[in-house]
């Protein structure tokens, strides 16, 4: 890949095995330098791409080395892309905490796109980060989130106010990748960063029926039907799994076991709440998958192929996240599930980097969101033309609490 200053030249931040990566390059963006820490990953671009990595902790990585290694300057870059994991801010002593503060990955994200200054941002992340609290802030932002410490989802209001600080206008939510035609109910938040206006989140174009959409989504057998005469690499499902497993068919879980197995099986789990559907699971290949995590075998979310006595391998895995066949991960097993399960699907990454194109070329609807059939998961509120609302008002709702104590 050579970069081309008329290109849509882009940085890879947190970059995995570049599932959101090569979903961009599909829409039309040009990774020009990845940055990642762990080896294996780093193993992994390098051996599919001719991608510059540097290879490292983000919080010692400068702008400099940044882009001398994507040979660009600031004014090449069309957006910064990546997904930070957002942990939770330690409150295990003030000097330690600010300590956490300073050096969590999420807010050096934020201060890379400062230094940079690209004209768009997308930032990727898990479900959490909706929920996740402010839990400790330095001085210097004690004045203006004291108030908001340890609220639910004050992280989000906090990048929100930063980032709008910076000439950034956001727009996000909580997408179903099942909706964008990807053969995996897959749930991330994208955030889209533009210093142009906010950008429009992209419509579902496929939905459980197709009767709103037109399309269906993508079931599983589409994804891993056609691979055959291979052989298959995969963890062993324990045998205190197989034992009940051989019972069951596709589309089943413990729940289809007679009752008196059913509480053999399940053991104390038997009497936990919750739907616990993941037990003992066989997936269905009329469906798409559900989310795959960095291991097939775990107890209460376990990948079992739908009529094998085994685990969906590493080979079924890449198909289902939407990586080429030809795509090579690093490491032993664990490890290629692991950044395999990491991963943003694919086609999940095409539609976030169509959606910056189309906003940028003048290709949108500002009324896409308002006309959708469909929600963009199953939970509500989860959009920035909701959340955001609802959170100031949560935060007037305790500031009223806290007067009328006194």
């Amino acid at each position: 890949m050579v970069n081309d200053k008329h290109k849509y030249n882009i940085i890879s931040i947190f970059s995995g095995a570049m599932g959101l990566d090569l979903g961009l390059e599909k829409a039309g963006l040009n990774v020009a330098v990845c940055v990642e820490m762990d080896k294996l990953a780093c193993q992994t671009i390098r051996t599919n791409s001719q991608i510059p990595v540097i290879e490292g902790d983000i919080n010692n990585v400068t702008k400099k080395q940044i882009l001398n290694s994507a040979k660009l300057t600031s004014e090449d870059i069309f957006a910064i892309v990546g997904g930070p994991p957002c942990q939770a801010f330690s409150t295990a002593g003030k000097r330690l905490s600010l300590q956490d503060f300073r050096g969590n990955a999420i807010i050096r994200y934020l201060q890379i796109i400062e230094e940079i200054s690209p004209e768009y941002f997308i930032l990727e992340n898990v479900r959490g980060i909706l929920s996740t609290p402010l839990n400790i802030v330095p001085f210097e932002y004690e004045k203006e989130y004291s108030h908001i410490v340890d609220m639910q989802g004050s992280m989000i209001y906090f990048l929100w106010n930063e980032f709008n600080k910076l000439g950034y206008s956001l727009s996000f939510t909580l997408f179903n990748s099942a909706n964008y035609g990807v053969p995996q109910a897959r749930e991330r938040v994208i955030i889209f960063g533009s210093k142009r206006g906010r950008i429009p989140l992209p419509s579902p174009t496929h939905s459980q029926t197709g009767k709103e959409t037109g399309s269906k989504w993508t079931p599983l057998k589409n994804a891993i039907q056609d691979i055959k005469n291979i052989e298959h690499n995969y963890l062993e499902i324990p045998q205190r799994i197989k034992k009940y497993l051989m019972y069951l068919k596709e589309g089943e879980n413990w729940r289809d076991l007679p009752l008196d197995i059913q509480k053999e099986a399940m053991g104390n789990s038997f009497e936990l709440v919750g739907g616990k559907t993941g037990f003992f699971r066989r997936l269905s290949f009329s469906e798409p998958a559900p989310t795959l995590l960095t291991s097939p075998i775990m107890n209460a979310t376990l990948l079992a192929h739908p009529t094998e006595m085994r685990a969906l391998s590493v080979q079924e895995y890449a198909r289902i996240q939407q990586f080429p066949d030809e795509w090579k991960f690093e490491g032993k097993l664990t490890d290629i599930y692991k950044q395999i399960g990491n991963a943003v699907p694919i086609g999940l990454g095409y539609v976030a980097g169509k959606t910056l194109i189309d906003f940028h070329e003048g290709n949108y609807d500002l009324k896409q969101e308002k006309t959708n059939q469909i929600h963009y998961s199953r939970y509500l509120g989860c959009s920035d033309f909701e959340f955001i609302p609802s959170f100031k008002n949560k935060i007037i709702q305790k500031q009223q609490a806290k007067i009328s104590l006194f």
